[in-house]
């Protein structure tokens, strides 16, 4: 179910990677102010982008999976946070070089941008802990889908409450007009970003296939087992069990 149209995603993913950094570093023009340094922004900024999104659409799938009771949306809810937790931390690294290269520190407290993300992060951070904490796995899949709802409409409100900031100095990309990114830049910005995003739906049906393929496994591990336990040889009667 989950392996439809990965073949075709993985090759979208390197063409659109590659792709990525051909314009990074032969097409988009040198920062004015920041230099060759500032050609991190973007793998920092698609990183994080994805991040957010990917926690949302954990949310998303808490919520169908509430409403139906079906398993396969948890696993999906729980493959996306997995994931986004990979790229936040990446954001992260990336988005503390490009601070100590161009601030001097490898972190800015009074930056909204910075301590918004950050703290988005320690939040989903404590999902696999709590998540695991619940042996029942009724249970454990119901009080996943209920934190991964609250977190995730913390995104959009949190994303908002740095956007009506009015002190900030991390650059603001998303905007109607694009930003103050020249047109090599706003292009080259925008292919990474599509990269990132379909490198992460790539990789989200790589895991989703994978622990399907497992579950599937170990289900038809316990099925021979119990088979075994019940088959009886030939021309030997079963011993009555004491009760």
């Amino acid at each position: 179910m989950f392996a439809r149209g990965l073949k075709s995603l993985s090759i979208a993913s390197v063409v659109l990677i590659v792709g990525a950094f051909a314009l990074v570093f032969f097409y988009a023009p040198n920062d004015a102010d920041q230099g060759f340094v500032q050609k991190i922004f973007y793998l920092h900024v698609p990183l994080a982008i994805v991040a957010l999104c990917g926690f949302v659409a954990g949310g998303v799938f808490g919520i169908q999976f509430l409403r139906t009771g079906d398993r396969s949306h948890d696993l999906r809810s729980y493959v996306a946070i997995h994931i986004s937790l990979i790229l936040a931390v990446g954001a992260l690294i990336t988005g503390s070089i490009w601070a100590k290269a161009s601030w001097g520190h490898w972190w800015v407290w009074d930056e909204p941008t910075l301590v918004s993300f950050l703290i988005v992060f320690l939040l989903y951070a404590c999902y696999q802990p709590l998540r695991f904490a619940i042996e029942d796995p009724g249970r454990q899949a119901r009080t996943a889908a209920v934190f991964s709802i609250t977190a995730g409409a913390f995104v959009p409100l949190n994303f908002l409450a740095v956007r009506l900031a009015e002190s900030f100095t991390h650059p603001r990309v998303l905007s109607a007009t694009g930003g103050s990114m020249p047109g090599e830049m706003r292009l080259t910005f925008l292919v990474s970003l599509a990269g990132m995003a379909v490198m992460f739906v790539t990789l989200w049906k790589y895991e989703l296939t994978s622990k399907q393929a497992s579950m599937r496994l170990r289900a038809l591990k316990r099925r021979l087992a119990d088979e075994d336990d019940r088959w009886v040889p030939a021309g030997r009667s079963a011993a009555p069990q004491e009760l």
